[in-house]
């Protein structure tokens, strides 16, 4: 079986091996047994944060699919003023928020529409629209390779910062098997705290909105900018946004031009738009470089997805996304970082 097939941007050559594992049990025992006998390992759950070489991959692929969402509290009970949920790490992201929504609880609403599996949230500590999985996330439970146990963290212990986390820092230790969430019982959204969906909703920013009409409004933004999966939409052929959010040091912001976005951080340092930056090196939406013909360009929607138009090769996405690196840096003195995995890739 192919990658491209396992994988938003349906890119990646073929794999050696692939095994499904619908249990916790069935997850361990694959991984540990690939270990055992050194045989490399891939976890692929949702396919939406992999950038696969058109070569495949020399080993076994583990496909995460396992499922279960339990709660200490009834669905639309508020009477209890919160609910611990523990969500099995191959359940799909978007159909748990609904779910969370559906059910009366709130804090994860704005992370509507986002792609990949509950598993994959923590690692990469997904964020959107103000809100990220650390601010609710209560544990971790993981399968540590080097270790050979479960161990389970508590969201102190997970390291988190923006897009980041100690299971990202040592990508090839853990493997996510169910994590557990804090989410208040309201029928009312968490404060809303980015300026354009305030802006949708008609409240300030910092107010609160019914959490139904939240994720309506997030998915419907997000479906504006092709980042909602839609197999006849070549924009969602993508792994959503494919750089992060450049964290400067105060100095190096103050080099940027008057006009560049500037978001000051706790800690001192200064986060700007990665979209702002590669727009203004002159890439417009829809851009495809010399030598890909087409082939993979930025989204006609949103400059930050680097997109598959139906023809294009992991080479192909790569040199789109080399272009756009170099012509911010010549620009702009700012290097992106791609939040995608690339696997037997090089940017």
């Amino acid at each position: 079986m192919n990658l491209s097939e396992m994988t938003t941007l349906r890119l990646g050559g073929p794999a050696d091996e692939v095994v499904e594992a619908t249990t916790e049990a069935e997850l361990v025992e694959a991984v540990r047994d690939a270990d055992e006998r050194g045989v490399p390992v891939l976890l692929v759950a949702g396919g939406s944060n992999l950038v696969v070489s058109d070569a495949g991959f020399r080993g076994r692929v583990v496909r995460i699919a396992t499922r279960g969402i339990t709660a200490d509290a009834e669905p639309g009970d508020t009477s209890c003023g919160g609910a611990v949920v523990r969500v099995a790490a191959g359940e799909e992201w978007d159909a748990f928020v609904a779910h969370a929504v559906a059910s009366g609880w709130s804090g994860v609403e704005a992370l509507s529409g986002i792609p990949g599996s509950v598993g994959a949230t923590p690692v990469q500590n997904v964020g959107a629209y103000g809100q990220e999985v650390a601010q609710t996330i209560a544990q971790v439970r993981a399968w540590d390779r080097v270790e050979g146990r479960v161990r389970t963290f508590a969201a102190s212990d997970c390291d988190f910062s923006y897009r980041h986390s100690r299971f990202k820092a040592e990508p090839d230790r853990f493997v996510i098997l169910e994590v557990t969430f804090q989410l208040p019982t309201a029928s009312l959204g968490a404060p809303v705290a980015y300026a354009e969906l305030a802006r949708v909703l008609g409240v300030e920013v910092g107010q609160r909105a019914p959490a139904a009409d939240v994720r309506a409004a997030v998915l419907a933004l997000r479906a504006a900018k092709g980042m909602v999966l839609d197999a006849a939409d070549h924009d969602t052929w993508s792994a959503g946004s494919f750089f992060t959010n450049p964290v400067l040091s105060a100095e190096a912001a103050a080099r940027l031009p008057d006009e560049a976005p500037r978001f000051p951080q706790p800690d001192g340092t200064v986060k700007t738009s990665a979209a702002w930056l590669i727009e203004r090196a002159g890439f417009a939406k829809g851009h495809s470089p010399a030598g890909v013909e087409g082939r993979a360009s930025l989204s006609t929607k949103h400059t930050l997805a680097l997109t598959n138009r139906g023809s294009a090769n992991a080479e192909d996405l790569l040199a789109l996304a080399r272009a756009v690196r170099d012509g911010v840096e010549e620009a702009f003195g700012v290097r992106l970082v791609n939040e995608p995995v690339l696997v037997g890739l090089t940017l």
